[in-house]
């Protein structure tokens, strides 16, 4: 894999180092069987700045710090920073430059990730930046479809469901798929369809893709990724209210979809995935969360200089 110094965009990896990350994940997840804790990290600090909410992405972090041996230090949410008094975030990311050998950023602008790693001196992880990248998302997003599908030996159709406009992680996993062979297909309200720079990209690489607003496409698919209709991106609020509950899947649905299909959601879900799939053998969404873990202590170890 090329020297990484910071993760700013899915755009840094190609086939290669995805399969070179992949395999670092999976061997610590392997290892994380039998051991709770390793030390590679001991001595390492992770400053975990959650500008915006987040669960899973400052969770899955802090775990993968810890159970690399590491310690994390936090600021979770700007009411609760200097932020709120009328700090700069160039000051505050100067003051945990002092603090920190490894910054998570995840903040309401986007690129407030790229102003961060040009301006401090130890490296700086995208966790998220409003409807812009989320590219840690994608990765263990990728890892779940290679785990479970062996992405890399075959040609997979994948549906992107619901809010391909606003949905971040959509846009990163995107840039990932292209260097696979795949089909991806867009379902979405006409008002919520994938910006026109991500369809450059496919088309650039000669990646197959399809649009539609019919949820009956989607059934002959490989994986269903579903995304909320994510209401803090509009500005229109009554345009929200008629969107909102567009496409919603159950178990009913998924039965009558393509053998093997697996159904995968960034989460939070609202309506748009049914409690009921929740026990199938299709529903790899949990999976998808806990594997976030395994492939952010990759990327920590990577960009720290950590030989496992």
């Amino acid at each position: 894999m090329k020297l990484l110094t910071s993760i700013l965009s899915a755009k840094q990896f190609d086939r290669d180092s995805l399969l070179e990350l992949y395999q670092l994940a999976s061997s610590l997840e392997e290892t994380l069987k039998t051991k709770r804790k390793l030390k590679l990290l001991d001595g390492y600090i992770l400053a975990s700045l959650f500008f915006e909410a987040s669960t899973r992405t400052r969770l899955s972090f802090e775990t993968a710090m810890h159970r690399l041996g590491g310690q994390v230090i936090t600021a979770v949410g700007v009411q609760f920073s200097s932020l709120s008094k009328g700090e700069s975030l160039f000051d505050t990311l100067k003051m945990i430059e002092s603090y920190a050998d490894v910054c998570v950023i995840r903040h309401p602008s986007q690129g407030a990730s790229e102003l961060a790693a040009k301006n401090i001196s130890v490296p700086v992880i995208n966790g998220g930046d409003g409807a812009g990248e989320h590219p840690t998302q994608a990765l263990l997003d990728f890892y779940t479809i290679e785990k479970k599908l062996q992405l890399s030996k075959n040609k997979l159709k994948i549906s992107f469901i619901g809010d391909n406009k606003f949905g971040r992680t959509i846009h990163s996993l995107v840039v990932l798929l292209q260097h696979f062979d795949v089909h991806l297909h867009f379902v979405n309200p006409s008002e919520l369809s994938l910006p026109k720079k991500y369809k450059k990209i496919l088309t650039t690489a000669n990646v197959q893709f399809s649009e539609s607003e019919n949820l009956q496409t989607v059934k002959d698919s490989d994986v269903l990724y579903m995304t909320r209709i994510q209401e803090e991106r509009f500005i229109d609020r009554s345009l929200f209210d008629r969107v909102k509950d567009s496409f919603k899947i159950n178990l009913d649905f998924v039965e009558k979809c393509k053998k093997g299909v697996i159904v995968m959601h960034p989460l939070p879900r609202l309506s748009e995935v049914h409690s009921e799939l929740d026990n199938s053998k299709q529903a790899v969404y949990f999976e998808q969360a806990k594997n976030g873990v395994y492939v952010r202590m990759a990327i920590l170890l990577k960009l720290l200089k950590i030989t496992f």
